[in-house]
């Protein structure tokens, strides 16, 4: 099972830790005598652990976010369906502990390389990738560990910094990383040692762009047209992740145990062929096939499997079950997750892609903090999310010409966000179940036509969590600064940027 590290404990080169599965790229270590290595193993290592977090740790929102519930095959996890969950319950201390061991491989490949110019493509990486998972630990806790995380020889019992505090700095250190990269054209590429990009530094610049550019728009509740615009104009000329420098990480996965591509093992199959335990318990959610039938969206059985209607009618349909629901369907009646999502035990695993940046960067445009043309890149974002899952290109633009899906180019700017969430919604679906929750917490889109709310009676809420508890680690090591975030609630504890509702 998990490895739980607390984060005092994580200074040192920390064990790679990916959705309770042990992996070939891992980096083992006896706290008391670290491991030494190189920086090309330890890029690599936490690249893929940075990609397996991503994928596998936020299982709950995707059930949360209306797009898994259980299958009528198994009693559900009261703690998933009826949000009884606590500080020693997934998802809280998976997310924390995985995101804060990969910071500390990080964060050590930036100490050992920062002083050496030749290495700065390294630092680099290490520095973008530190905004990539701390990104997430504010998404889901608020109020973190940061400027005073990984130094045990000096401060064993780090201060929490505000998350505003902590979104600033990650816009500066992103704008530091591209900046080092532009000013060390020379610097010696991470070559194969980059599972992502393969040491093209041009590519990551986009990359961080882009991270930068979700930083500022996550804020859009609380930020000012002009700071926004003060923000990215910086970094303009750099651009923006697209589909020639989609961020895939493939460090060579094969059909083989602990080397299957992390979503692939995860919500798919092993390398037995049998089924995963998740992709075996979890099913389509009704919210999220309901959306896809309104909008006749030609990507849901791709997304999800075709299963026959009833006992009684063998048309085969796309369909979901209802969390908390006491009548759900059997597994033979209810989709799984789809073809165009699982594709092979050796496919590239999405990091950041094309689709996400291109409704990124629509929204952007809608809302006046960058120049483009908002309803192109709406659509190019509809045209990449098609392209993944094996779709035609005629079938997107017909499909982006239908009423319910055209941009409302003469719309007010909620209109045009909302149907860019819609979309958005649609082409993240349990690829990237965190930042598609988030999505939802910062806009209120989409508009579900059925409450995800658990319909189970014994439920102890019938709205959805806000925010995450603090693990049990951080309550048992650090339980001094914990307690001067006061008491945390769920349900109306707030991330920062959450003002919408």
């Amino acid at each position: 099972m998990k490895k739980y590290i607390s984060i005092i404990s994580v200074a040192l080169f920390a064990v790679g830790v990916a959705g309770c599965k042990k992996n070939y790229l891992d980096l083992e270590v006896n706290p008391n005598q670290p491991s030494v290595t190189t920086p090309q193993f330890t890029l690599a290592a936490a690249l893929e652990n940075a990609t397996a977090i991503t994928t596998n740790d936020y299982t709950e929102y995707g059930v949360w976010g209306g797009y898994l519930t259980n299958s009528g095959n198994y009693t559900p996890s009261t703690e998933l369906q009826q949000f009884s969950f606590s500080s020693s319950d997934y998802p809280g201390p998976d997310c924390w502990d995985d995101l804060y061991a990969n910071l500390s491989n990080l964060n050590a490949l930036q100490t050992s390389t920062q002083s050496d110019a030749s290495q700065a493509n390294f630092t680099a990486i290490a520095m973008i990738m530190k905004a990539f998972d701390f990104q997430q630990l504010v998404d889901n806790f608020n109020n973190v560990p940061y400027s005073q995380a990984f130094q045990p020889s000096t401060i064993l019992f780090p201060k929490y910094d505000k998350g505003q505090d902590v979104y600033n700095d990650l816009v500066k250190q992103l704008g530091a990383a591209i900046s080092l990269i532009q000013k060390n054209p020379a610097a010696a590429s991470p070559g194969t040692s980059d599972i992502v990009y393969g040491g093209d530094m041009t590519k990551w610049s986009k990359f961080a762009n882009t991270l930068l550019l979700r930083l500022i728009i996550r804020q859009t509740n609380i930020i000012s047209t002009a700071n926004a615009q003060s923000a990215l104009s910086p970094t303009a000329t750099v651009g923006y992740i697209d589909a020639s420098s989609e961020a895939d990480a493939q460090p060579g996965y094969a059909n083989s145990a602990g080397k299957i591509s992390p979503f692939y093992a995860n919500m798919g199959f092993l390398e037995t062929g049998n089924q995963s335990a998740n992709n075996s318990f979890f099913r389509a959610n009704a919210v999220d096939t309901d959306i896809m039938h309104q909008l006749k969206d030609p990507r849901a059985p791709y997304i999800w499997t075709l299963v026959p209607a009833s006992a009684t009618d063998a048309k085969l349909v796309v369909q979901g079950n209802v969390l908390g629901s006491k009548s759900n369907l059997s597994n033979t009646y209810v989709s799984a997750v789809g073809p165009g999502l699982l594709k092979s035990p050796t496919q590239a695993q999405p990091v950041f892609t094309s689709y996400e940046s291109y409704f990124l960067q629509a929204e952007a445009v809608a809302r006046g903090y960058i120049a483009g043309n908002a309803a192109t890149l709406y659509n190019d974002g509809i045209n990449a999310s098609f392209a993944y899952l094996g779709l035609t290109a005629a079938q997107a633009t017909a499909y982006e010409k239908t009423a319910a899906v055209a941009y409302p180019t003469g719309g007010t700017v909620d209109a045009q966000v909302k149907a860019i969430i819609y979309q958005k919604y649609i082409a993240l679906a349990l690829m990237f179940n965190n930042e598609s929750y988030a999505e939802f917490r910062r806009t209120g889109y989409p508009v579900l036509p059925q409450n995800p709310a658990s319909q189970d009676g014994a439920a102890v809420s019938q709205t959805l969590p806000r925010r995450l508890p603090y693990p049990l680690s951080e309550v048992t090591n650090n339980d001094t600064n914990l307690l001067g975030e006061g008491t945390i609630n769920v349900f109306t504890s707030k991330v920062f940027w959450d003002t919408k509702q």
